[in-house]
């Protein structure tokens, strides 16, 4: 009872990453109309791998203002992976090019292509700061949502 007790103290200063890699735009430039979920259009993007098998790979895009969520599997986390999938989106309902005005990544590998993705479909991409998981909490909610009732998927690693 009298004893005093432990602290831990980190011994490792914090310091931003000088190079920090950039995809692209950052969050912090995206309109005030997305962060107020006022129009329809604006999505959250992200990848959830398989627990058991690292083939298992689902593409998970979740619109902001309605949360409509579309899932698609795709064979490997990769950049040409991502392109192909939302290619072949947009390839089966032309429509719906017209109701993606931005996409919102995280700053995974898996993402490196779609900035110039964007840029050819007219699309606004933006990146979320590097382990700011909560920027893009729509789309992280509804991944853990997937994992609750798939236990074969878990988050991708950062």
């Amino acid at each position: 009872m009298d004893l005093e007790l432990k602290l831990r103290r980190s011994t490792k200063k914090k310091t931003n990453r000088k190079h920090k890699k950039l995809l692209g735009k950052s969050i912090d430039d995206r309109p005030a109309v997305v962060d107020a979920r006022e129009e329809m259009g604006h999505w959250e993007i992200d990848t959830v791998i398989g627990y058991r098998s690292k083939d298992d790979v689902l593409l998970t895009l979740t619109e902001r203002k309605t949360r409509h969520e579309i899932v698609r599997k795709i064979r490997a986390k990769k950049a040409p992976e991502v392109t192909r999938a939302l290619e072949q989106l947009l390839e089966e309902s032309p429509k719906l090019q017209c109701a993606f005005k931005s996409i919102t990544a995280d700053n995974g590998s898996e993402f490196s292509e779609l900035a110039e993705w964007g840029e050819e479909k007219g699309i606004d991409i933006y990146f979320a700061q590097p382990y700011s998981s909560w920027e893009r909490g729509t789309n992280e909610r509804h991944n853990g949502l997937i994992r609750r009732f798939i236990k074969q998927c878990h988050s991708s690693p950062i």
